[in-house]
């Protein structure tokens, strides 16, 4: 084993992500449905979808030649399927290899493929825009890091975030796994430090504040250099 597959492997094994999101859907910790793979009330609450398919749809239509859009952590691909018809190429990526096999067995189109990948290890499929809905928030700052450092290659970025409703300490950090920085009173910023994100344009595309969910859940546009 060379240098760099020997670094890759212990990053691997000192990240649990991988393990934590196999055990989220075997053990149904964000919910259940028929189908045993259910990505959580972020993924099917209609007043944080909807506007969020939204959003999306009309930033997607907004270009006369279509984007490719590469889904980062597609999860249960509620939400994605609403999204592929708006794009020239719609490549979907998750972590978990079982949930990447039951979404190719139900969502079929020509221009959708779905991709089994360690985004904070693996290399990303090459697009235009990048999608990372609510996926950022579970990981350690590291993984965040190291994520950053490959969005780069993207014009735009849609980042959705759920975030403190008021002030907070930005990127406290945390083990990777099913919880976020909210019991910490804290969020995902990556425009602060450590991350200090550079980006050409940052557009606030949209706010959904539910009564009965803690903060708020925040889409970004970036457009990145």
């Amino acid at each position: 084993m060379n240098k760099k597959d020997l670094k890759t492997e212990n990053r691997k094994k000192s990240w649990p992500t991988k393990d934590a999101m196999e055990q989220v859907y075997e053990l149904g910790l964000w919910g259940t449905n028929d189908s045993n793979f259910y990505s959580g009330i972020g993924s099917h609450h209609p007043a944080i979808i909807q506007p969020y398919i939204n959003a999306v749809k009309s930033f997607l239509k907004s270009f006369e030649n279509p984007l490719v859009v590469c889904d980062l952590g597609c999860g249960d691909f509620n939400v994605g399927k609403e999204l592929v018809g708006h794009a020239k190429n719609y490549i979907a990526v998750d972590i978990v290899a079982d949930l990447i096999k039951r979404n190719r067995r139900i969502f079929q189109e020509e221009s959708l493929e779905f991709h089994c990948l360690d985004i904070a290890v693996d290399d990303l499929p090459q697009g235009d825009c990048a999608l990372l809905r609510q996926v950022l928030q579970h990981l350690s700052n590291a993984e965040i890091q190291s994520i950053l450092s490959k969005l780069t290659a993207y014009t735009y970025i849609i980042l959705t975030e759920h975030v403190p409703e008021g002030d907070f300490t930005s990127n406290k950090d945390i083990i990777s796994g099913q919880g976020t920085r909210l019991k910490k009173q804290s969020g995902l910023d990556v425009l602060a430090p450590p991350f200090s994100f550079k980006v050409k344009e940052v557009q606030q595309l949209l706010v959904v504040c539910l009564e009965d969910q803690k903060g708020i859940i925040v889409t970004s546009l970036y457009k990145v250099y």
